[in-house]
């Protein structure tokens, strides 16, 4: 190679390369302003780098007017139209390309690269089974491989469209393929090969963890891996099928229900990049049938065909239905990706897969499959920050054929729920995500009943209950002992009630189907039921209700606290030197002492301090206001009353 100048071309500052959107039409024009001037600074064809087919054409769009002839470059044209991109003539060339022509494809006649930066990368959502195209970074390594283009027939130039300092911080190298691919064939091969085990092959790269467990659920779903993930007998015929492990049982499968050679022309389609213009599959099988370059199809299409009847008995062989091809296709297609099997959802034009993503076709595509009631969906991808798929390739369904390609989908499941304040139970027939039917349960189980009420509770908060002052002060009294003493007594927070709800409410739940009934819990019994034996004995001993004071009075411990508080007014304590403690002597008792009139006068655990420097300045502070109570000198001998002084003591 020869030497190729790098040439720095960063956008101005201010403007973005990307957005929530993709590439933005501020880049677009940066990298059609920097082909201009590659034109007007050096000799040559140009190749320019954009990541995608859409970016190739945004660019063409800008270039109209540049003195070249300005060709697009990617894997979506005919041969023809890439060999007239890749043909020299006699005015210069822009070749605008995706990364085709990195390394797969020589473009000669050039001198000169102008790189975006970006590349179009495919990533595998595990989770949902959907894959998507991300617009990343190149990176270095990719960035020079590039470059070297502009160095085949001599010295060139690079013009890249970013600066010196962003290129330090790109990724040395392209994040691995293992680290992002489909593993789905590459662990059945592993498991034919008599390891379940990656770490038992010396991979330069380790597979991510969480995409391996995908791949095994979708192979043990398949029927290709047993519980120990130990090939199958049908796994290993699957493994020798030349195509992705779904479109193997595709075909096995699907031979005996459309016919052989039907499942391996569909299968054939599937496993090539075939476009089908507004995503729809069967319109694209008859374009196969009838057109004059898909001879790679019909090639593959035999050979899957020959193994298909290979693999199939004379009974499964017979099997075969007089189906059409609008739901033959639709069942192939399904057998393969029963988890993209789709209903339209109620009033509107988007569908929910059995897998439980959303997905609609793209409004500018017009599709003729749009507002069908079942799709087999052959091709979806999730663009970063959509909630719902895009449909790119599907086959009219029936519910029936749904029913046949993803029978392992179907289960009947008790929904009991508490919605408008009443328990709502139904029973629904679901296929993965989509629901089938929905009919009422009279007696629903008691514990979907209990779960659902808890959800409630725990949603809506435990005050669903009637909580009466006597429940109140409960909770109260056994949420102190809880904090002073820990076990055995019971945490009574809203988390721990709310979790616990069989161990205190019990089989009450079970006949509530109202807000109503829920009122009705007697939540005070309930909470007894919470008590620890034997120490439940002692509940009025370590958190009493009530305490007796000098005066006589029963008075009332406030347990809302941290602290317990007794308010009572300061002349029914006199007489006592310190404050009762609870819980076995360790928690003193907060006491507000109040006036005559029942103000706050004073806040004080430790009663004999305040006797010595508090009262004193509450005694010459209230004396006055309320002459015709007790303010004795010494309250620590005084005779503690509840009453004012009598007559013959006033003065």
């Amino acid at each position: 190679l020869h030497p190729v100048e790098s040439v720095w071309c960063p956008l101005p500052p201010g403007a973005r390369r990307t957005d929530d959107l993709g590439i933005t039409p501020a880049f677009h024009d940066h990298v059609a302003a920097t082909v201009r001037r590659a034109l007007a600074g050096h000799e040559g064809d140009v190749l320019v780098f954009v990541p995608g087919v859409g970016e190739v054409d945004a660019t063409i769009r800008r270039l109209r007017d540049v003195p070249a002839d300005v060709h697009p470059l990617h894997g979506r044209l005919s041969g023809t139209e890439q060999d007239r991109a890749l043909s020299e003539g006699p005015r210069r060339r822009v070749i605008v390309s995706t990364a085709v022509a990195e390394s797969s494809l020589t473009v000669p006649g050039v001198r000169v690269v102008v790189d975006a930066g970006f590349s179009r990368e495919p990533r595998i959502d595990h989770r949902r089974g959907l894959s998507s195209l991300v617009t990343v970074a190149v990176s270095k390594a990719a960035a020079e491989q590039r470059a070297g283009r502009a160095g085949r027939l001599g010295p060139g130039a690079v013009l890249r469209c970013w600066s010196k300092e962003e290129h330090a911080h790109l990724a040395d190298h392209p994040e691995p393929e293992i680290a992002t691919a489909d593993l789905t064939a590459f662990t059945l091969e592993l498991s034919c090969w008599g390891s379940d085990d990656v770490r038992d092959l010396a991979l330069l790269d380790q597979p991510p963890a969480h995409a391996l467990e995908t791949a095994r659920r979708v192979l043990l779903d398949l029927g290709a891996i047993d519980e120990d993930g130990r090939a199958t007998p049908r796994g290993r015929v699957m493994a020798g099928v030349p195509v992705d492990p779904r479109l193997a049982r595709a075909l096995i499968d699907g031979a005996g229900l459309v016919g052989a050679r039907r499942a391996a022309e569909v299968v054939a389609m599937l496993s090539e990049d075939v476009r089908a213009p507004g995503g729809d599959l069967v319109a694209a099988l008859r374009s196969l049938r009838n057109g004059d370059r898909s001879g790679a199809w019909r090639t593959q299409a035999k050979r899957l065909e020959a193994i298909a009847k290979e693999q199939a008995d004379d009974k499964r062989g017979s099997d075969a239905r007089a189906l059409t091809d609008d739901v033959a296709v639709g069942l192939v297609v399904a057998l393969a990706h029963p988890d993209r099997i789709a209903r339209k959802r109620p009033g509107g034009s988007s569908y929910l897969m059995t897998g439980g993503t959303g997905a609609a076709f793209d409004r500018r595509d017009s599709s003729p499959l749009a507002g069908l009631e079942w799709l087999a969906v052959g091709d979806a991808d999730r663009r970063s920050g959509e909630r719902e798929a895009r449909i790119r390739a599907a086959a009219p369904l029936t519910e029936d054929l749904a029913l046949e390609a993803a029978g392992s989908l179907w289960t009947e499941v008790d929904d009991v729920t508490w919605s408008d304040g009443r328990v709502l139970a139904r029973r629904r027939t679901m296929l993965g995500a989509i629901e089938l039917a929905s009919v009422p349960i009279k007696s629903p189980p008691t514990e979907a009943v209990t779960a659902a009420i808890g959800e409630a509770l725990e949603r809506e908060g435990i005050d669903l209950l009637t909580w009466s002052e006597a429940a109140t002060a409960l909770r109260a009294r056994l949420g102190f002992l809880h904090r002073a003493l820990g076990d055995p007594w019971p945490d009574v927070s809203d988390e721990a009630l709310t979790t616990n709800l069989d161990a205190w409410l019990g089989p009450q739940l079970a006949r509530v189907r109202s807000a109503q009934d829920l009122r009705r819990i007697d939540v005070t019994a309930a909470l007894r039921a919470l008590l620890p034996w034997p120490e439940a004995a002692r509940l009025d001993e370590l958190a009493p209700e009530r305490v007796e004071v000098p005066s006589g009075s029963n008075v009332r411990i406030d347990y809302s606290q941290e602290q317990p508080v007794l308010a009572v007014r300061l002349q029914e304590v006199f007489g006592w030197s310190e404050a009762p403690a609870l819980a076995d002597g360790r928690v003193p008792l907060l006491l507000h002492l109040l006036s005559p009139a029942r103000r706050p006068a004073a806040v004080t655990a430790d009663l004999d301090s305040f006797w010595d420097n508090g009262y004193p300045g509450v005694r010459a502070d209230l004396r006055g206001r309320y002459p015709k109570h007790a303010w004795p000198d010494d309250p620590r001998s005084a005779t503690a009353t509840r009453r004012t002084k009598p007559q013959r003591d006033r003065g």
